[in-house]
């Protein structure tokens, strides 16, 4: 995403678009796999820890990216890429490898409807799969 795309999404999502929200949008919109708040810290020296987790609240209040947990203990964050600033309709299957411990998008494998009793409401769903990945069982 260049600069201007960013600028339009963040816009098209209700947020103001500032320096720090530019580079973190920038950041999360290189990769092709959720980060953890440490990884995007890593990857962006010039913004602090607390800045960053701030963006990160408003940006998922804003659906704009929404967080997993992969079993790992770890929040990851990544881009909704749907474009809905009302709700996030970019959920997709996520695979945990239990070796390397990176967590991939599985973005074309198809997620079961599940239907909930009468009652009860869905916030959000973390639909994780866990096992070994193509490049760690290529290693056994």
């Amino acid at each position: 995403m260049n600069t201007e795309a960013i600028i339009e999404y963040l816009l098209h999502h209700g947020i103001k678009p500032t320096a720090n929200r530019i580079v973190i949008v920038e950041t999360l919109s290189r990769v092709d796999y959720p980060m953890s708040m440490k990884e995007i810290e890593s990857k962006i020296q010039t913004i602090d820890k607390s800045n960053i987790s701030r963006t990160l609240n408003l940006f998922r209040k804003h659906h704009l990216v929404h967080q997993l947990e992969d079993g790992s203990d770890m929040v990851r964050y990544e881009l909704c890429r749907s474009n809905n600033h009302e709700e996030d309709n970019d959920m997709h299957v996520h695979f945990y490898c239990e070796r390397c411990h990176h967590t991939y998008c599985l973005s074309d494998t198809p997620i079961p409807k599940a239907e909930l009793p009468k009652g009860f409401k869905l916030n959000s769903i973390n639909y994780m799969m866990k096992g070994v990945c193509p490049k760690c069982k290529a290693k056994e």
